[in-house]
């Protein structure tokens, strides 16, 4: 192999892309077209998704480090944000978040207070925390990095975040609002007729029936369901060398 053959095929292989960055802009993709509104994120690939976010499609969007401030694409503070504004902010309809789950069901019900019976649980997890409030009031979208039957389920044990059937019920579908979920094996969302989950997109080297056993629930599933989209040059380029530098993506999320 000539000199500038080899060139070549390195400069290729610098460009495969991974499963981890696949779902980092599957994740990015969530606050598109959002506006000026807090982009909260609770797991690295997510956190990554709305840096990402920030830092190409979506300059207005607002940062924050976790705790009481907002923070600039450098991390530099740029505003303080205690508890109680934080909750103007929820309650207001100014925060779009991306929770995890433990459980989530085919309406969007999510559970991360416990498994099994409330009463008597086999496991007790964070608790409801925020979650009721969060999907009632603002737009909540999911990032789950191990996409299985254990979380995809018929029916969640507890519901800490409200789905659409039990919006519906209550009468309360004025701001909710469920953008997408993204798993490590596809992109989600409730573009149906009763408001079911459906497959969007899956990512590139995952099959349909692979998403269909690892589901504990009937998805709807197109004839032709497209790849999530290819990050492009630029956005490799910031994943790799400014935002996740020493690849905390690739713990998180591993192709299989």
């Amino acid at each position: 192999m000539t000199g500038a053959a080899a060139q070549g095929a390195a400069a290729k292989a610098a460009m495969l892309i991974s499963r981890s960055e696949y779902c980092v802009v599957a994740c990015a993709e969530a606050w598109r077209d959002n506006g000026e509104i807090l982009a909260a994120a609770m797991a690295p690939v997510s956190s990554f998704g709305a840096r990402l976010a920030k830092r190409s499609f979506a300059p207005e969007l607002l940062l924050t480090d976790g705790e009481a401030m907002l923070v600039g694409l450098d991390g530099e503070v740029e505003g303080w944000l205690p508890y109680r504004r934080h909750l103007t902010m929820v309650t207001g309809g100014k925060r779009h978040v991306m929770m995890g789950a433990s459980q989530i069901d085919r309406y969007g019900n999510q559970n991360i207070s416990c498994v099994g019976d409330w009463s008597r649980p086999a496991r007790q997890l964070l608790g409801v925390r925020g979650a009721p409030v969060n999907t009632l009031n603002n737009p909540v979208s999911y990032w789950i990095p191990r996409h299985s039957p254990r979380v995809f389920v018929e029916r969640v044990d507890m519901v800490s975040g409200v789905g659409h059937d039990r919006a519906a019920a209550a009468g309360a579908t004025r701001f909710h609002r469920i953008p997408r979920v993204v798993s490590d094996l596809g992109v989600f969302d409730f573009e149906t007729p009763d408001r079911s989950m459906r497959l969007a997109s899956l990512h590139p080297g995952v099959t349909v029936d692979r998403v269909r056993q690892a589901t504990g629930f009937d998805l709807v599933i197109g004839d032709d369901v497209p790849y999530t989209r290819e990050p492009t040059a630029e956005e490799l380029r910031l994943i790799r060398m400014v935002i996740d530098p020493d690849g905390l993506r690739d713990r998180e999320v591993t192709a299989s």
